[in-house]
């Protein structure tokens, strides 16, 4: 029996505007306010990323959100990892997944990510300016915490693993004794009949989850920028860049960095393949952004096929892939169409899906 491939997409909610991020950033500032200002900064390079079918949307209309899931789930995806943000009882941008969980629209699967770090102004040219910091006030937080995600965990559209409901923690290592949370989180999720969590860590690839009372990780991968490296993972092999110059921001090519992506598997580690089918932060973040010169829907065809290789050998039930991003468009990172390639990077998605699902192991 063919084993079913399981494609999840993580998804940025910053897309309507909060009263916090209008004191930061300016009245109605969204991730499209970054997005739509880019501009080219070197030769051949493809800024701004414009969205097609889908337009400049707002995440507060049930119509943008149902739209969202109705073109990934056409291409195949599972469903969307939401990230979520948790400040010691603070929450930023929880309106789109409360409402999707109060609506129960749209019917397409779902997982949570708790985006675990502190806020600050790094991708505006203001590393040192702290916006909101993350914090661990202690078990009764976690417990408030673990409340709030409860209905969610319960949602029949959420992703599980073996009847266990996914959850995805971004920097597990920054909580303060993190073993003994994540037991009490799965003592709490037996206790609501939900019979544990499947516990996933967004970490490096020598990390044993296990260790820290996880059950698997995810390990985006990106080349170094100049003092600065992507999800905290070196790649080992540096590429060649473009000429450093002042107000040029560190270019690789995609083709060249894109075999260094995944990382082999480990005995003992459930490690989920993640593919990132593109990357450009300069709208974010100017010349100080990293941007992988050339991508193409052909090359990502050769990227997530070795991912679909290794999603395989993993165990019935687990064979999950993981996309870098939905929609994080002003990180030049979406499988969202966009006016330039169209529907190219979801028609490879579900021609590899197919052709996964029916090529021999």
């Amino acid at each position: 029996m063919t084993q079913k491939l399981k494609l999840v997409a993580f998804h940025l909610p910053q897309y309507h505007p909060i009263p916090e991020n209008d004191i930061w950033w300016g009245k109605g500032f969204t991730e499209w306010t970054n997005t739509a200002k880019a501009k080219p900064l070197f030769p051949g390079h493809y800024q701004p990323h414009v969205p097609a079918d889908l337009g400049f949307y707002d995440l507060r209309l049930a119509e943008s959100r149902v739209a969202q899931a109705e073109l990934a789930k056409q291409y195949g995806l599972e469903g969307f990892c939401y990230y979520h943000y948790w400040f010691g009882g603070k929450m930023l941008l929880e309106r789109p997944l409360e409402e999707i969980i109060r609506s129960g629209q749209p019917d397409f699967g779902f997982c949570v990510c708790w985006a675990n770090q502190t806020w600050t102004g790094i991708w505006h040219g203001a590393p040192g300016r702290i916006l909101i910091e993350q914090n661990y006030p202690g078990d009764e937080d976690h417990r408030k915490h673990f409340d709030y995600l409860l209905p969610m965990f319960s949602d029949p559209r959420y992703i599980r693993v073996d009847g266990k409901p996914v959850f995805v923690i971004y920097r597990p290592m920054e909580m303060p004794d993190v073993h003994r949370v994540m037991d009490l989180w799965r003592e709490m999720a037996v206790a609501a009949g939900l019979g544990g969590l499947h516990l996933v860590a967004v970490e490096g690839p020598d990390w044993v989850p296990q260790e820290h009372g996880f059950d698997a990780s995810i390990t985006p991968r990106l080349p170094p920028r100049r003092g600065w490296v992507s999800w905290r993972t070196p790649i080992k092999r540096l590429v060649q860049k473009y000429q450093q110059m002042k107000g040029y921001p560190t270019i690789h090519s995609y083709e060249k960095v894109m075999p260094d992506f995944l990382i082999q598997p480990k005995p003992g580690v459930e490690n989920y393949p993640c593919v990132i089918p593109n990357w450009d932060n300069t709208a974010r973040s100017g010349s100080n952004g990293l941007a992988l010169h050339d991508s193409t829907p052909e090359l990502f065809r050769k990227h997530l096929r070795a991912a679909f290789g290794l999603a395989k050998k993993l165990p019935e039930g687990h064979q999950f892939v993981f996309v870098k991003a939905w929609n994080e468009w002003a990180e030049g990172n979406h499988l969202e169409p966009d006016l330039k390639y169209g529907h190219a990077y979801l028609e490879v998605v579900a021609e590899e899906l197919e052709r996964a699902k029916t090529s021999a192991d």
